[in-house]
């Protein structure tokens, strides 16, 4: 298995679902000890690809395409990763998820709670 190997001009790179949780999984683990990795979802059809524009000059294909999901990752710098899940693999997806997702949390921080000031009797 070759090592994964990003572009220093931190371009958008498309992965299939697979290829994406894999990357994601090692992005956690690279941000542990210091770092943080921001993962976003959007609503994503094929007629957002194609812009407004496109669509009205076609006008005839008005045929609705099964809604999918759009997920990106990043970590703030230099490593942006996406990856478009379909409706009928969504399910399996986010149980790969949150699997990944409650691995890579136990290295959260804890708030610190603060202590009540005890009020003095009058």
């Amino acid at each position: 298995h070759l090592p994964i190997v990003y572009s220093i001009s931190a371009t958008m790179v498309l992965l299939e679902n697979d290829a994406f949780l894999t990357d994601l999984n090692k992005l956690f683990l690279r941000k542990k000890e210091k770092g943080s990795v921001w993962v976003t979802f959007k609503s994503y059809s094929e007629e957002d690809k194609r812009g407004k524009k496109r669509r009205v000059e076609e006008g005839a294909d008005k045929s609705v395409a099964a809604p999918s999901c759009l997920l990106r990752a990043t970590d703030g710098d230099k490593i942006k990763i996406s990856t478009i899940v379909k409706s009928k693999d969504l399910p399996r997806f986010q149980q790969a998820y949150s699997n990944i997702l409650l691995v890579n949390m136990d290295s959260l921080k804890k708030k610190a709670k603060k202590k009540k000031a005890k009020k003095a009797k009058a």
